[in-house]
């Protein structure tokens, strides 16, 4: 039951932003998609890659 108020708490806390999301037909998902697809290289790719080659991997998976 903690866990529910601590979640219940920082929704009251955030309500401007839940409101706003909830309220508003904008969306970022294809932002977040994006971003997300990012991480997936980089992680997959290990650090072993200058920036230069993660570009070009980045520019070939879109």
């Amino acid at each position: 039951m903690a866990e529910f108020g601590r979640f219940a708490n920082g929704i009251y806390r955030d309500y401007a932003a839940v409101y706003a999301a909830c309220s508003r037909p904008e969306s970022n998902g294809i932002t977040e998609g994006q971003v997300n697809r990012l991480k997936f290289l980089k992680r997959q790719m290990c650090g072993r890659a200058r920036l230069d080659l993660l570009r070009i991997k980045v520019l070939h998976a879109v």
